[in-house]
């Protein structure tokens, strides 16, 4: 179940005892009657899941990190915040926008709801904003026309797979961030099935060209090769957007792994 909506039931629930309680089975009590255990119990939850749905809604939503396809940013195991405002506030599980405030920005990495199964959540950065053209020719990549600058650094040893990936440093934005590029993987990969907007990007053997649509963007994972992202499923709508992330608090194969990201 999403845990939004179930952190809603139950916010629902307790607050509706704590109503009935207040404004019925109160007065039929006796002074000194004793409440039922599940008002006790409602009435003493309820204050502290409506904390938690409003800092997770509106404010900070933990998440942990399932996958390598942010290495080296971001590492299997990481617990990370998302800041849930800076995009614009939205309603609870709807995931509607209230309040138009920022827009994502290149080189945010942003958390979303994955546009074929919005029930998971995935995280990217935003490479492409409404607009822009996007091509990954030869594993460069160039955004409206401009190549992004890349230098080369030392290679990442993954100590998971014990090998090593080239390392660069890409500039996106003005901010530098780390990729990892295998030089054996294909520089396209076809789709497996047609997606939304798909008619705005076309693909060859050197890799592939994207007009990013009105009200999508354009994400990429940090580790280019083992990433499934818009070269594969396409364009993130703005209405899947969660939140962007900006700082691991913990991670239990790597204690050390405390702060900021970029």
């Amino acid at each position: 179940m999403n845990f939004a909506l179930f952190l809603l039931i139950l916010l629902v629930v307790t607050g509706g005892v704590w109503l009935l309680d207040k404004f019925v089975l109160r007065r039929s009590r006796a002074n000194d009657g004793k409440q039922p255990w599940w008002v006790e119990y409602s009435i003493s939850f309820f204050p502290v899941i409506l904390i938690v749905f409003l800092l997770r809604s509106f404010l900070v939503e933990p998440f942990k990190i399932p996958s390598s396809s942010m290495v080296p940013t971001l590492l299997v195991g990481d617990f990370i915040l998302v800041n849930k405002y800076v995009y614009g506030i939205r309603l609870p599980v709807a995931n509607r926008k209230l309040v138009a405030l920022a827009s994502p920005e290149r080189g945010d990495v942003m958390v979303f709801r994955f546009p074929e199964d919005p029930s998971l959540d995935y995280i990217k950065r935003v490479i492409g904003l409404p607009g822009d053209r996007v091509e990954y020719r030869n594993k460069r990549l160039s955004i409206n026309g401009a190549a992004v600058p890349l230098r080369q650094v030392d290679d990442y040893l993954s100590k998971e797979r014990m090998q090593f990936s080239r390392r660069y440093v890409e500039t996106v934005n003005g901010t530098d961030h780390e990729i990892l590029l295998d030089e054996d993987a294909p520089a396209s990969v076809m789709p497996a099935r047609a997606f939304p907007f798909a008619g705005n990007c076309n693909y060859n053997n050197s890799g592939l060209a994207c007009t990013v649509p009105p009200g999508h963007y354009f994400v990429m994972g940090d580790n280019r090769d083992n990433s499934s992202d818009s070269r594969v499923w396409g364009f993130v709508p703005d209405e899947n957007i969660v939140g962007k992330a900006f700082f691991i608090w913990l991670n239990l194969n790597e204690l050390g792994r405390f702060g900021s990201f970029r």
